[in-house]
C-alpha cells in the first residue's frame, strides 16, 4: 500500500441508487429537482462528488436520456445559484438496458466522472448484474472519446484482474480510480481482511475510496479512514440505517446526515476534507462539467 501524498480526503455521495424507495427511506430523492436540491445539501455537509441515478416518474430505474438531462441542467444551475462545486459522476449501471442506453448520456451531457463496473455477479442471487465485455468495450471507447473519468467499482477481486486487461488492451487511462464496494451479497463481504487484500492489488499510483453496503457501512468507513484511503463514499444507495434508538429501533437517515457524519469522522481522523477542485486535483480530472 502506497503512502499518501496529500492528507485530503474525497467525500462521494451516492444519492439513490436504482432500489433505494421512499418506503425504505423517506428523504430519497427520486426526481430531477429533488436531485438537485439534496446535490446542494450534501456538498454544504462536504460531498465533493455526487453519484447520480435517475428513475422515471413512477420513481422506478431509469437511464433516460431526457432524465438524465433535467437532473444534470438542474443541478448545475442549482450549484451555480449558490457558488457551490462539484464533481458530477454519472452511473452507467443499466441492469437490463441496452449497451448503448447505457452510455448514450456520457455523450450529451459530458459528466467529468461515470461509474465502470468492470465485472459481472450475481447480485443478492436475484438478479444477474452484467457487464458482457461487449459493453465494457463500448465503456471504455465512450470515457476515452468524451474524456470522462471512470469511478472503477470493484465488487469482487476479479474485477481487479478485468480492470488490468482493459488497461493493457483497450487503452483505459491511468492512474486509475477504484471504488471498493464491500458486503453486496454475491459481492466480496464486508471485512477489513477483505478489504487490505483489496488495497494490496491496487497498481502503483491509483487512487480508491470504499463503500460499505447495510451493515458494512460503518466498520468499512473506520477502516478506510485507517487505511489511508483517499475517498470514502456514503449515501442512501448504499445505506438508509444511520442509526439506532435506545429501544434497537432503526433511525432511517438523510444524504447530508451521512455525508456530516463521515466529514466529522475524518477529521477526528485527522483528515481534511477535499471540495471539488482538490478531488479534481487527486483524481486527475482537468475538465470541469459544471
Amino acid at each position: 500500500m502506497e503512502k499518501r501524498n496529500t492528507n485530503k480526503l474525497i467525500i462521494s455521495c451516492c444519492l439513490s441508487g436504482a432500489g433505494t424507495t421512499r418506503e425504505m427511506a423517506p428523504a430519497v430523492p427520486l426526481h430531477p429537482d429533488e436531485i438537485a436540491a439534496d446535490v446542494v445539501r450534501v456538498v454544504k455537509a462536504g460531498a465533493a462528488i455526487v453519484h447520480i441515478h435517475i428513475r422515471d416518474d413512477e420513481g422506478k430505474k431509469s437511464m433516460s436520456i431526457d432524465k438524465f438531462t433535467q437532473a444534470v441542467e438542474l443541478t448545475r444551475a442549482a450549484c451555480k445559484k449558490e457558488n457551490l462545486d462539484v464533481i458530477i459522476n454519472l452511473t452507467t449501471s443499466g441492469g437490463s438496458y441496452i449497451d448503448d442506453e447505457r452510455i448514450n448520456h456520457l455523450a450529451k451531457l459530458r459528466p467529468e466522472m461515470c461509474s465502470y463496473d468492470s465485472g459481472t455477479l450475481n447480485w443478492a442471487n436475484s438478479f444477474v448484474f452484467e457487464n458482457h465485455p461487449r459493453f465494457l468495450e463500448k465503456l471504455t471507447k465512450a470515457v476515452l472519446e468524451y474524456d470522462v473519468k471512470p469511478e472503477v467499482e470493484v465488487f469482487d477481486t476479479g474485477f481487479m484482474g478485468n480492470t488490468a486487461f482493459y488497461i493493457k488492451k483497450h487503452g483505459l487511462k491511468v492512474p486509475t480510480h477504484y471504488q471498493f464496494i464491500m458486503n453486496v451479497p454475491g459481492g466480496m463481504p464486508g471485512t477489513v481482511k477483505n478489504l487490505a487484500f483489496l488495497v494490496e492489488m491496487l497498481p502503483a499510483g491509483s487512487t480508491w475510496s470504499v463503500s460499505g453496503i447495510g451493515s458494512a457501512h460503518m466498520p468499512m468507513m473506520l477502516a478506510a479512514l485507517a487505511m489511508g484511503a483517499d475517498g470514502i463514499r456514503v449515501g442512501l444507495e448504499d445505506n438508509v440505517v444511520f442509526d439506532v434508538d435506545k429501544d434497537g429501533k432503526k433511525i432511517i437517515g438523510a444524504n447530508e446526515q451521512f455525508v456530516k457524519r463521515a466529514a466529522d469522522l475524518a477529521r477526528l481522523s485527522g483528515r481534511e476534507i477535499a471540495n471539488a477542485e482538490e478531488a479534481r486535483k487527486l483524481l486527475g480530472i482537468t475538465r470541469k462539467c459544471l
